[in-house]
This record gives structure tokens, sequence and C-alpha cells, in this order.
């Protein structure tokens, strides 16, 4: 397939991946009350967390591969399989646990782990699609699930609990992957599925879900703990002003997700580096705009969208906004240090995502739910500066003597 091509299916591809996550949240917050949609974000939320994981795990070291040889295929079957596997004896555990325990909020995370592996191995096909330079059999897939999902949950009644709305989202996924997985066959027949590499002890996905469980769930987690020991409306008003932004919250992910492929296809480092940058460009500006979109948006149409929920997220948005304007322009440093050296990351992912905890606490200690939209935003910007003076740094080190680098090759760590 041709690079432009190829582009224009991948962003299509994250376009209709986006719409499908914010169209979920904005259904469900039309078709249930503030506490129903409160639950049903925590849900989600937990959702996100293992989603993260599973891509980080199995996506992100998959995408990093080269070529569409035999070895390359059969780490996309691997991958696929083991998403499978574990996601199916995860969400039996968690189904089972929870069956146990009282509250609708248990009832929906139960429902979540009966359909866990639906829903995780439709995302697992689409990293093999993308390492395999098969964009356009994704958006294949995601058009179809789109499809499903709008169908399933526009049948739903107001006023549907978080359980019944997890189940029918979940579900809805289901032709989704089996389109996926015969699409996927017909790429890969006759490779061996190989799980021992994926589990050694040096394989990249342990680096990158410890990335992940700093850089990301540990916030998302801190804001479950916050409305847990605090006010409980937290959780639905950052979920419900982080939905208006769901397409830029997608793309962010997608572009350290899928990015890799497509920027291997161009051969000198430099410019994937500056590619990289106008795309950071390109993306801050981006929110900007939607922020400011969304803040001139009329009360009834923002209650179109959230229902009851809009008050309390619109007045977050100058915040929220800032903060996507900042993640756009890290997630792009973070993509520049993966194609440049994908084991120099850790570090930053550490170090700031903790910071954003932290300033996350304070912020609410000292001036509420605004305050730790505010705190999450003073993280992003922390992080941004951070990887792009790694990027800085990683491009002007002068090299040892003797040593040669070609094109694409990955720079050992300084």
């Amino acid at each position: 397939m041709r690079t432009r091509t190829a582009i224009v299916c991948s962003v299509a591809d994250q376009g209709v991946a986006a719409l499908t996550n914010i169209l979920v949240l904005v259904a469900a917050a039309r078709l249930s009350t503030v506490a129903d949609f409160a639950r049903f974000s925590a849900v989600y939320l937990v959702f996100t967390v293992l989603l993260g994981i599973s891509g980080a795990y199995t996506g992100q070291p998959l995408v990093l591969s080269r070529g569409r040889g035999r070895e390359t295929r059969s780490a996309c079957r691997s991958a696929v399989a083991l998403t499978l596997l574990a996601s199916a004896a995860l969400g039996a555990l968690l189904a089972a646990v929870c069956l146990l325990l009282p509250g609708d909020t248990a009832r929906a995370l139960m429902m979540l782990g009966l359909v866990l592996p639906v829903v995780l191995g439709q995302d697992a096909v689409r990293y093999a699609f993308s390492t395999l330079q098969r964009p356009h059999l994704a958006l294949t897939a995601d058009l179809l699930r789109l499809a499903c999902v709008l169908a399933a949950l526009s049948a739903q009644p107001h006023g549907a609990g978080a359980a019944r709305l997890i189940t029918v989202w979940g579900l809805s996924a289901l032709p989704a992957l089996l389109l996926s997985a015969a699409l996927l066959h017909r790429e890969v027949a006759g490779s061996p599925v190989r799980l021992p590499p994926l589990l050694r002890r040096g394989h990249l996905g342990r680096r990158f879900v410890v990335e992940f469980g700093v850089g990301n769930a540990t916030g998302q987690l801190s804001v479950l703990g916050l409305g847990a020991v605090g006010n409980p409306l937290l959780v639905g008003a950052l979920r419900g002003a982080t939905t208006l932004f769901g397409p830029l919250n997608v793309l962010f992910t997608s572009a350290t997700g899928f990015g890799p492929p497509l920027l291997g296809r161009i051969g000198d480092e430099r410019r994937r580096v500056r590619v990289t940058a106008a795309l950071a460009a390109v993306l801050a500006a981006t929110a900007a705009a939607w922020a400011t979109v969304l803040a001139l948006l009329p009360d009834g149409a923002g209650r179109g969208l959230l229902g009851d929920t809009w008050p309390v997220a619109s007045a977050l948005l100058p915040a929220t906004g800032s903060q996507y304007a900042a993640m756009a322009v890290g997630t792009c440093g973070l993509l520049a240090l993966r194609m440049l050296d994908p084991r120099t990351t850790l570090a930053i992912q550490v170090v700031f995502s903790l910071a954003a905890v932290a300033f996350l606490t304070c912020g609410y200690l000292l001036a509420g739910v605004p305050g730790a939209a505010w705190g999450l935003c003073l993280g992003s910007v922390c992080k941004a500066a951070a990887t792009w003076i790694r990027v800085y740094r990683l491009r002007h080190r002068a090299p040892a003597p003797g040593e040669r680098l070609s094109a694409g090759a990955v720079r050992p760590a300084p």
C-alpha cells in the first residue's frame, strides 16, 4: 500500500475509533442520571486502564516491528492470541469477584469482566493490522463497530443502569471482532503462535506497562480515589469534561500506538523528528480550537450532549482544554523518543506522572474539583517540556568514537 493511502486510512481509522468512544460516553450521559453516569464513568475508567495495559504490553512493542515477513506475521498472531487468553482469564476473575459484592457498581464491573475479551481482543487486532501495514482492514472493522454500537445504544431506554449499558456496549463489538479475526487470519495464516517470547523477562512490553502505569493509570486511579474519599461527583465531573475531548484523547493514544509504522516509512531520523514536531503543533492547535468551540457552546446544546452532567463539566473546560493542548505536545514527544530509543521514556513517565498526581491532589485540596483539573493540566505541561528536552539531547548527542548509526537504528541510551 502506498504511503499516502496508508496515512489516510490510518488517520480515518483513528477518527472512527475516536468517534465511537465519544458517542458511547455521550449516549451513556444522555441515557443516565448524574449518579448512574458517575457509576458508568468509573467502570469505563477501569476498562480504560485495562485497555492501556493491554496495548502497552502487546500492542506498542508489536508496532515497533518492521517489515511483513514471517516473523512479523507470527508476532501479530501471537500478540492477539495472548490478549484473548489473558483478557478471558482476567475477565472471569473480575466477574467472579464482583458477583459476590453488592451494589450497582459491582454489577457493572461484573458485566465488564464478561465482555472484556471482546473489547480487548478487537483492539489487539487493530495493532496487528497497523504492524502489517493494513490500516484499511482496521478501518473496515472499526466502521462496523461504530454502526453496531450506535444501533445497540440507541435502542436502550432512558434510565438504563450502568450494568446494562456496559453489557450492550461490550457485546456490540462482537461483530467487529469476528470480522477482524477473519481478516487477520487471511493475512497471517500459516504463521506459528509463539507465546514464550512475549512472556520473557526482557520483553519490551513490561517496560511499557510500567510507563503506562505511572503515566496514565496512576492519574486515573487517583481520580477514582479522590472520588471515593472526597466528592463522589469528582469522577463524573472530570470524566464528563474529558468526554468532550474524546476524539483528541483517542488520537493521542493512537499516535503512540499506531504512529511508528507510518513514521518508520521515513528513512531519515531528522525528518522523522521534524514530522513529529509538526504533528505536535497541529494537535495542540486542534485542542485549543476545540476547547474554544466547546466554551462557546450554548447551554442547551451542552445539555443535549451530556445531560445533567453538563453544568459541572463545562466549568472545567478552560483547565481541560489547556491540559489537552499540553498533552498533544507531550504525546508527540514520547512518540519521537519511541522512534529514537524506546528505553528512554520510562524515567520521564515515572517522575512527571507522579508529579501530576501530586498536583491533582494539591489542586483538589486547595480549590476543589476545578483545582484538581488545573493540577492535571500543570502535570501535562511539565511532562511535555521534559519529553522534548530529552528528544533534543538525544538528537544532539555526540556519537561515541567509531559509532555508526544507520537510518532508523535505535540509539543506545546515554
